[in-house]
């Protein structure tokens, strides 16, 4: 069935918001896939820069762009504010080391998370961004899930038939896991973003002045 003529409004208005979501965390994504640096304070330094930008897109893009949803609005808000303050917290905290890391970015992962997949859960039936919302919320509380079940401790002496020298520690593994989720959320956000793009087209009406189905 075709979008009403309130989705194609409402997908012409806040698609870009996902696309500009996806900016900060797949650039983010890139200096980690691509540096030999995965210390704990260095990963919360990357993390604060990506979360004051989230935080201010999403901020943002909901004050302005969701004023027909005065509830998604108030819960997006909300996250945007956790994930500013995560932000800052991480930066002002980069040189606590692993304990710092693992505590931010739980902490952050399960409000934020929590928060987008109720916002989603609410919204079935009533916006196109439902399915969205609940999915990256659930993708979030998932790198919170992977975080608390890494052990702080973890180390391995790498080597095998190619000797790489080096250790894999917990350090590595869980800046590791942050560089993937965001890529997965990069993604995600410029696909669901381009799809509400190509879905801003309102349906055609029939003479009697209703969208056809």
């Amino acid at each position: 069935m075709s979008d009403s003529v309130a989705d194609a409004h409402q997908r012409a208005r806040y698609w870009p918001i996902p696309v500009l979501r996806a900016v900060p965390a797949a650039v983010i994504a890139l200096v980690i896939t691509f540096s030999s640096n995965h210390a704990a304070g260095y990963g919360l330094l990357l993390f604060g820069v990506f979360a004051l930008v989230e935080g201010a897109v999403l901020g943002i893009g909901s004050a302005t762009r969701l004023r027909d949803d005065p509830r998604s609005r108030r819960t997006a808000l909300a996250q945007a504010v956790i994930t500013v303050v995560a932000g800052i917290v991480a930066v002002a905290s980069n040189g606590f080391g692993l304990t710092a890391f693992i505590a931010v970015l739980v902490v952050f992962a399960v409000l934020t998370g929590a928060l987008e997949l109720t916002q989603g859960i609410r919204a079935r039936g009533r916006s196109p961004f439902a399915r969205d919302w609940m999915t990256i919320g659930g993708l979030t509380l998932l790198l919170a899930i992977a975080f608390l079940v890494t052990p702080p401790d973890y180390s391995q002496q790498l080597g095998g038939i190619e000797k790489v020298p080096g250790t894999l520690d917990a350090s590595v593994v869980l800046v590791g896991l942050l560089g993937a989720y965001l890529a997965i959320a990069a993604v995600f956000h410029v696909i669901a973003g381009l799809s509400h793009k190509w879905g801003t087209v309102a349906p055609a009406a029939s003479p009697d002045g209703a969208p056809h189905a």
